[in-house]
């Protein structure tokens, strides 16, 4: 068993299993962190943006002007943003026969998995796992298309030239595994592959393996996956939560007796308690709202973005915001929060009560009747006719490179009165202020990451105690901000296997045994014997049949009788006879009685040395040796007749079957 990592980013995977002749893709996350290195592309025209000088190194011997423009004392690539690809050589992804999605944040890579590259494979996800991702996906297009850049910056990742530009482009890794971003008709191309499926739902791959969904608790439709054989069990553990949020409550007692244990998804944040950051960010929103300023909240259009709204829908009457308008900006804007109302079954038990009474299941239905939550599409349109401040404007994209967030930066960002709240933890918040610096508004980090942290899920391996644990390499020590938080990283017996980007584990764990059937009638013909209390061996003489990862027990098929004819006979070749099996011996020859025996039958003179394997008999006066082992009886004579006597003597103490 063989586990291919194509990423070493830990809360986006994308690893590969090879288990009993199959090819798994274990998600296929999509980096997204590499678009701090580009500038912003805004939807307006910039007077930031536009006129920044083009960067020369200071002997003048390097000049990427074009390519690379310097903004607040950092230099970026101008040029559309691009994102860090999982690994495409370390193994032929045509080869792949099914990838396993386990949430909506881990599939953004998959038209550049199954596209353009001999895929023929089936994609396994929830149902919300996909409508979600496919608006997530359709998001990220639609903010890339609406500013096209024309020109592509490829000089500056050259080896000899990348070493010698400033930091941090200077040790951005893997820059050539970095992509455009793909459009529409990848994205239907790759989404049309998707199987869906529920939760507990078992799925039979080859008759080989059994792959099953189970809840994760982390978002709508997110799954961790339990990938068994009739004798082996692989768990996949990736971005799971045991709070209480809105998602169904994580399935546990499933992951246990797990063989090997893949973990992924833990939470980015492990020192920040979500329920403390929801309530910093509910107060200093209130706070700036009080005065008179504006709080823009940097988002994925689905996740967290729920949890935020029902918060401030139970804070806003307390605080008196009841006038403060809160605007929701995105492509998919509309989309996503009617999506968020219809997947009732896959809502934790609280919010499905709810769609029976009837009611939504989320407080945002209530705030957008009330008018106090109004969703665009984009900044243009009747968002430019309705807009009024003070207002809180929720839009993407967290790393404020793209989307309609750069423009509300731009138009917001000289007033100190203004506040932008981060509450999405997979972008550094001062590497995403960079290119705006210097910066009048507030800026408040509140990391909201429901994912298991250290302390859960050692918790949860004690309690479903897999045999080995795999996991990537930052887990296996402390931040190295914090060397000394030896509770920062995951201290198990035995230690789990870390793996890094391009790393090819080999599993600790051989497959014994395979299940095979026997069919009735030969069933019927066993004589099982019982050799020890509760276990009898019966000896069979049968034909195999294997045939899609199936095995079965036949009965030896008897020769047909050749049909009559008039021609001269030819000699026909009958099969061969099936002769009785001979029958088997178990047990063990004890020294002293066998040695008793030998002396009631005359045989007086033997001389006993003892081996590593056991003894070795010599009866002089016969001149013949007997070696007496674990597993194997051997007899030593130049006489056949007491040969044949010893033989008959050593039977006595064994089992026939």
């Amino acid at each position: 068993m063989k586990l291919y990592c194509l990423s070493g980013h830990p809360t986006l995977p994308c690893n590969v299993l090879k288990f009993k002749s199959t090819t798994i893709m274990l998600d296929c996350g999509l980096d997204t962190t590499s678009a701090l290195h580009f500038l912003p592309l805004p939807l307006v025209h910039s007077q930031l943006f536009s006129k920044l000088p083009g960067w020369v190194s200071k002997d003048g011997a390097i000049n990427l002007d074009k390519e690379l423009k310097e903004c607040a004392g950092r230099v970026f690539v101008d040029s559309q943003p691009e994102f860090c690809l999982p690994e495409q050589e370390l193994l032929d992804l045509s080869t792949i026969d099914v990838i396993l999605i386990s949430n909506y944040h881990c599939m953004m890579a998959l038209p550049y998995i199954t596209e353009n590259t001999g895929f023929t494979g089936t994609v396994y996800a929830t149902e919300p796992t996909l409508q979600i991702g496919r608006l997530l996906m359709e998001e990220l297009v639609a903010f890339m298309e609406r500013v096209p850049k024309a020109q592509s910056a490829t000089c500056w990742k050259n080896k000899e030239i990348q070493r010698l530009l400033p930091g941090p482009l200077k040790d951005a890794v893997d820059v050539w595994a970095w992509k455009r971003c793909y459009g529409t008709q990848e994205v239907n191309s790759a989404l049309s592959k998707v199987q869906l499926v529920g939760y507990s739902q078992k799925v039979e791959l080859f008759g080989a393996v059994q792959v099953t969904p189970l809840s994760s608790g982390y978002s709508l439709g997110s799954s961790n996956w339990i990938i068994q054989s009739h004798h082996e069990k692989v768990s996949y553990v990736s971005g799971s939560s045991l709070l209480t949020t809105h998602p169904q409550p994580m399935d546990q007692t499933s992951l246990k007796n797990s063989d090997v244990l893949i973990l992924t998804g833990l939470t980015q944040i492990p020192t920040a308690n979500p329920d403390g950051m929801l309530g910093e960010f509910c107060s200093n929103l209130a706070m700036t709202i009080r005065a008179g300023g504006n709080v823009l909240v940097p988002c994925y259009s689905s996740g967290v973005i729920y949890d935020l709204l029902e918060c401030l829908y139970q804070f806003m009457d307390s605080a008196n915001l009841g006038s403060a308008p809160f605007y929701f900006i995105s492509p998919v804007a509309n989309s996503s929060l009617e999506f968020s109302q219809i997947f009732a079954e896959w809502l934790c038990q609280n919010k499905q009560s709810k769609v029976y009474l009837p009611e939504p299941p989320f407080p945002h239905a209530e705030l957008i009747q009330t008018n106090k939550l109004k969703h665009y599409p984009s900044i243009h349109g009747d968002f430019s006719s309705e807009f009024r401040q003070p207002c809180v404007v929720f839009t993407g994209h967290p790393s404020l490179r793209f989307g309609d967030v750069v423009h509300f930066m731009e138009l917001w960002g000289k007033s100190s009165l203004n506040t932008v709240i981060f509450t999405e933890p997979d972008f550094s918040y001062l590497d995403a202020l960079a290119p705006y610096q210097p910066l009048a508004m507030k800026c408040v980090y509140c990391p909201i990451d429901t994912r298991l942290n250290f302390h859960q899920v050692t918790k949860l391996l004690k309690e479903v105690q897999p045999v080995h644990v795999v996991c990537p390499e930052p887990y296996t020590q402390p931040p190295p901000s914090q060397s000394h938080r030896s509770d920062l990283m995951l201290e198990l017996q035995p230690a789990p296997m870390p793996y890094r980007r391009c790393a090819v584990l080999s599993l600790p764990f051989r497959r014994r045994y395979e299940r095979i059937h026997l069919l009735p009638e030969l069933a019927k013909s066993l004589v099982p014997s019982e050799i020890k209390p509760g276990i009898s061996v019966a000896t069979v003489s049968a034909v195999l049949q294997s045939k899609d990862n199936k095995h079965v027990l036949q009965p030896v098929p008897k020769a047909a009788p050749a049909p009559p004819s008039k021609k001269r006979k030819r000699v026909i070749e009958e099969p061969p006879e099936l002769l009785a099996p001979k029958p088997l011996l178990s047990g063990a020859v004890p020294l002293e009685p066998f040695l008793a025996t030998l002396h009631k039958h005359g045989i007086m003179e033997v001389k006993v040395e003892e081996t590593a394997d056991g003894h070795i008999l010599h009866l002089q006066a016969e001149d013949a040796l007997i070696q007496l082992e674990e597993d194997g009886t051997h007899i030593v004579s130049d006489s056949e007749p007491l040969r044949a006597t010893l033989r008959d003597l050593v039977l006595r103490f064994l089992q026939k079957l």
